[in-house]
């Protein structure tokens, strides 16, 4: 590597790696911090396709390990049976408990997701139960299962499943194109533990959104955007009915697209004549 490269290079690594030096060094004796991932070479690899060799970066975020331990899955096997599942354990290894027998960590949203606001609905309570934002989902048709489907991310589950449905029905996209269609995220909405939106959060546009509709949405709309490089839910779709005995699968490819690597949608689909029948041989 010759000099100039290194001059380039060297303090974009510095940049990174300061970025979870500001996260993450602290006392072990108090924390869990992550060091087989944080020295491990796969993750070294996937901090690097942060770096860009034509500009430097004004900003970069830390590694994203262990902030939140949630899983969506979906199966469905011959008889047309399906299941929509999400596990989350919340914030890192949730509360510690596991159920006898069971081998799954119950969650620890009772300490954080609740208002401490008097008169509250979603006000603290001995055996009240949490907000949370676990959707797992199911599209129905004509009262059967038609689409398996679920995205992991906090508030951007709902967002990313409405998406996701827009593309198929209002757009007419087939599977794989819904799942690999460029995502918008909202933050800083007000929430049930008491919070208040006041200067109207921003919006997160994934890339692949033409430059002309962001410009409006600042002129015009009057949006605060910015860019993230992940947040916008992964998603898994199955598609497919007993009728015609099998599924289609759409696997999401969003870092060939130069997108933060996602998840896959699985989604039950039937072959009948309708706005989602769109699958094709690009699935």
């Amino acid at each position: 590597m010759e000099a100039p490269t290194i001059c380039t290079y060297s303090p974009k690594q510095k940049k990174l790696a300061y970025e979870d030096r500001a996260k993450f060094y602290a006392d072990p004796d108090f924390n869990d911090i992550p060091v087989e991932e944080l020295i491990s070479k796969a993750y070294a690899k996937e901090r690097n396709k942060l770096i860009s060799m034509e500009k430097a970066a004004r900003f970069y975020p830390p590694g994203d390990i262990g902030s939140g331990e949630t899983i969506y899955m979906t199966v469905a096997d011959k008889e047309g049976n399906m299941v929509s599942l999400i596990q989350s354990n919340y914030r890192g290894m949730g509360s510690g408990m596991t159920p006898t027998d069971l081998g799954f960590v119950l969650q620890n949203r009772g300490g954080e997701l609740f208002s401490l606001e008097k008169g509250h609905l979603n006000v603290f309570e001995p055996e009240k139960r949490p907000f949370h934002t676990i959707i797992p989902a199911f599209i129905t048709k004509d009262g059967k299962p038609y689409i398996s489907f679920g995205l992991m991310g906090g508030g951007m589950q709902p967002q990313g499943h409405v998406q996701i449905v827009v593309n198929l029905i209002d757009f007419g996209m087939n599977l794989q194109e819904a799942g690999d269609a460029p995502r918008i995220q909202h933050v800083m909405s007000s929430e049930p533990t008491g919070y208040q939106m006041k200067d109207g959060g921003w919006i997160n546009l994934e890339t692949g959104i033409d430059y002309e509709v962001i410009r409006e949405l600042m002129e015009r709309g009057g949006h605060r955007v910015k860019y993230d490089l992940g947040g916008y839910g992964a998603i898994r779709p199955f598609f497919g009915t007993k009728k015609t005995g099998g599924y289609i699968m759409a696997r999401q490819n969003r870092e060939k697209m130069g997108r933060q690597p996602d998840l896959t949608v699985f989604s039950q689909i039937s072959r009948s004549k309708n706005s989602f029948d769109k699958a094709d041989d690009k699935v």
